[in-house]
């Protein structure tokens, strides 16, 4: 049974909000809800005035935390939906509890990252990161066998470590490849593991044995140093960690200790602080590639997440579950 139109309140910062609905996307949202206005915060009295009567909140990057007390200034409030990946700043999961449906649009946001990672991967086997810096230094001197006798992607294995929504991704795209794919994760059993077609490994042992080690886990006080100083030292010499999940997750002074030693190689899409100062040794050599929180949905891509929410708000009016609803239990075990 349809309900209508849902009332909508973009709850984002303006920038926001004119990236990921211009003036097309804010049209294709107008065709499925009736937007009521735009909020980049819920404490003024104007914010207040458009809450009484919302329906949905609409929220992305750089939007007021929803907490339980919304439900006091939005009584008629149906549903959260979170037009980016992660969720945790933004969304209390207590209003989970008191019938308020959450969505996240992270299955969307995935897609860049596993292509981002995928394509890493790959560089990584072929040597191309310290390859290119040696080429351009003496190109007419440089051979490429005697300098890099293992490189390829023949035959190597990948370990991912979180089979998040990235990493179950990711693996699928590594379908395509003749690559040895090992995952760490503790909330996958093995029946889900060989429905992925990997095999699950210790943290220890993914470290140990794999060419590359990618990073999906999300960040949770779990997972805080999860890859440690003694995992890091773990690592096989000329092995290359990938990081598109988060800084802390990674002990990044050991890490830099081994890049420097000439142990290790690194692609970080994340760091700790987020933009490292200037001077820092990461930045300067040529065994890493750090890119500014590149791999997530940027540009063209934010419509697929834009196109997410569409559905999603289809959903409601249709008075049908959401495609994307995340369930309380798994809010906590959720970046």
């Amino acid at each position: 049974m349809s309900r209508g139109r849902p009332r909508v309140v973009l709850a984002m910062p303006e920038v926001a909000r004119e990236r990921m609905f211009p003036a097309a996307r804010l049209a294709e949202l107008d065709e499925v809800a009736e937007v009521v206005g735009e909020l980049g915060e819920f404490s003024s009295a104007r914010a207040r005035r458009i809450l009484a009567d919302t329906e949905v909140l609409v929220t992305g990057w750089g939007s007021p935390f929803v907490g339980a007390d919304i439900l006091d200034l939005a009584p008629r409030l149906r549903a959260v939906l979170h037009s980016a990946g992660s969720i945790r700043a933004y969304v209390d999961p207590a209003i989970l509890h008191r019938g308020v449906a959450v969505s996240s649009m992270a299955a969307a946001n995935a897609v860049p990252v596993a292509e981002y990672t995928v394509a890493m991967i790959v560089l990584a086997g072929k040597r191309i990161l310290p390859m290119a810096a040696d080429y351009r230094r003496d190109p007419r001197a440089f051979d490429i066998e005697a300098a890099y006798p293992d490189l390829g992607n023949h035959g190597k294995q990948v370990g991912i470590v979180g089979a998040s929504k990235i990493g179950r991704l990711v693996i699928a795209l590594l379908r395509a490849y003749d690559l040895d794919v090992v995952v760490h994760d503790p909330y996958l059993d093995e029946l889900d593991a060989e429905d992925l077609g990997v095999r699950t490994v210790g943290l220890d042992e993914l470290l140990e044995t794999s060419d590359v080690v990618s990073v999906h886990a999300p960040s949770l006080p779990s997972t805080l140093g999860l890859i440690d100083a003694r995992g890091i030292g773990r690592m096989r010499r000329g092995a290359t960690l990938i990081n598109t999940a988060r800084g802390e997750i990674v002990d990044q002074d050991a890490l830099t200790a081994r890049i420097l030693a000439g142990d290790l190689y690194a692609v970080l899409d994340v760091t700790t602080p987020e933009v490292l100062p200037a001077g820092h040794p990461l930045l300067g050599s040529d065994r890493v590639l750090i890119t500014p929180h590149a791999a997530g949905s940027l540009g063209s891509e934010l419509g697929r997440l834009a196109a997410s929410v569409c559905e999603e708000l289809r959903q409601l009016a249709r008075d049908e579950p959401l495609a994307h609803g995340i369930e309380p239990e798994r809010l906590e075990i959720t970046a």
